[in-house]
């Protein structure tokens, strides 16, 4: 599917890059300090490149290093990535009508290097799902381009931390720069009262479970912030049913 003459010869495929771009710098510094903290965790060369390629999910990797350094039982440390990447399962279940027309490799394909920004970029560019088959390749040159920058960002980073990891000091804390990256994301996406009250829900609820091991303090954000919203959506549907 990706990098097909068709999509990197349509103007959405520029689109999408020049999307990219704009927040690389970021996950590039996020991916750096990533491939350093494996590194320290005390994974061997090969170990630390073949989980960069493989995983290519920062959240979860940063969740795993502390374990790994600890000692923590695999499936402590499976159970944890399991959960700081649950948020995918909303993605993709919002990203289905996009690609469900694709065959079940090229799904594949997508869900492995669509990321967090990827995918809150492609849904700006396109809110609405389109049936018509000119819309259709738009959708795929755009996560293209977008999706092929992303990972490039990310992985050649992270291989550069991999190997430049005696010589760069993890207080350097250059990993902020991809949260930085999350957050301005963050802040554009706000555009109603209920997103910005639901973001401020998932904050609180992140900071108020702080002390839970395993970084379980993201899923109680994510599950406070879900919870919110389905009570808030059901009180305006029933509110609007009596008038």
């Amino acid at each position: 599917m990706f990098f097909l003459p068709t999509h990197y010869r349509h103007p959405e495929f520029r689109r999408g890059a020049l999307d990219a771009l704009g927040v690389a710098p970021g996950l590039a510094a996020w991916g750096l300090m990533t491939g350093v903290a494996m590194m320290k965790s005390g994974m061997s060369l090969f170990e630390s490149l073949l989980m960069t390629v493989v995983v290519f999910a920062g959240s979860s990797q940063l969740a795993a290093v502390p374990l790994l350094m600890a000692g923590a039982p695999m499936w402590v440390i499976l159970a944890t990535g399991f959960c700081v990447n649950l948020r995918f399962v909303v993605f993709s279940a919002h990203m289905r009508p996009y690609v469900i027309h694709l065959p079940l490799w090229q799904r594949l394909i997508t869900g492995y290097l669509t990321a967090d920004l990827s995918y809150v970029q492609f849904t700006q560019r396109f809110p609405h799902h389109d049936v018509d088959a000119t819309q259709r390749l738009a959708h795929q040159a755009y996560l293209a381009g977008n999706c092929g920058v992303n990972w490039v960002s990310w992985v050649g980073c992270s291989i550069l931390g991999v190997v430049l990891a005696n010589f760069i000091p993890t207080h350097w804390g250059l990993g902020f720069a991809g949260i930085l990256a999350l957050i301005g994301i963050l802040c554009a996406l706000m555009s109603s009262r209920l997103r910005l009250v639901s973001a401020g829900v998932a904050g609180a609820a992140a900071v108020a479970a702080f002390a839970l091991p395993f970084n379980l303090n993201i899923l109680a954000a994510i599950a406070s912030a879900v919870a919110f919203c389905l009570v808030m959506e059901k009180t305006t549907l029933t509110r609007q049913g009596r008038l």
